[in-house]
């Protein structure tokens, strides 16, 4: 049995994700948390109450480079949903890695957007070894050269591997069958 002597210690350990249980949040137009599911509760270590009202990046990880949030808001600020793969913190410290879909969410009535929904899965080690070096090396640019710097590289960085983020992202977390069909039926479920 480890025994953690520090909060410092704390974020150094990855909370294990059950691979068939899933993470729903529903935000406002501005980002604000007005729903999260139990296992989103749990995994985060926060209450519902501590949630709800609380913007969404009370989750973000210092790890995470601050380009891939702002092109998820600029897609589904368009309308379009985005997939990433994103290093989250938990309230005592810890982190975990989820593949994550952010889509839109729809008044039925006029079809205008009311606010967004995200849905995520355990991401594998795989996935995770693939994009944890971008990361690192977006998050170092972004100090040096600020966001527009990280946006610039990740720029050339698809451009010289022939391909745009959406494409990058479905070759990466493998987005088709089984797994295309998990994110279809949570959008079903939860919209």
């Amino acid at each position: 049995m480890q025994i953690i002597n520090s909060d410092r210690e704390l974020q150094n350990i990855e909370i294990p994700l059950n691979p068939k249980k899933h993470i729903v949040s529903k935000t406002d137009l501005k980002g604000i948390i007005t729903y999260g599911n139990d296992y989103f509760t749990e995994i985060s270590g926060y209450s519902e109450a501590e949630l709800i009202g609380q913007p969404h990046n009370i989750i973000r990880h210092p790890d995470m480079p601050r380009i891939v949030f702002k092109m998820g808001w600029d897609s589904i600020k368009s309308g379009l949903p985005i997939f990433a793969v994103v290093k989250n913190l938990a309230k005592d410290g810890r982190y975990y890695w989820v593949i994550a879909e952010l889509d839109v969410r729809r008044d039925d009535m006029t079809h205008e957007v009311i606010g967004y929904n995200a849905y995520r899965v355990a991401a594998s080690k795989k996935v995770v070894a693939a994009i944890e070096p971008l990361y690192k090396k977006l998050i170092e640019i972004e100090k040096i050269s600020g966001m527009k710097g990280s946006e610039d590289y990740l720029a050339g960085y698809l451009e010289e591997a022939g391909t745009t983020y959406d494409k990058f992202m479905d070759n990466l977390i493998g987005n088709k069958g089984i797994f295309k069909l998990f994110f279809s039926t949570m959008k079903k479920i939860f919209s």
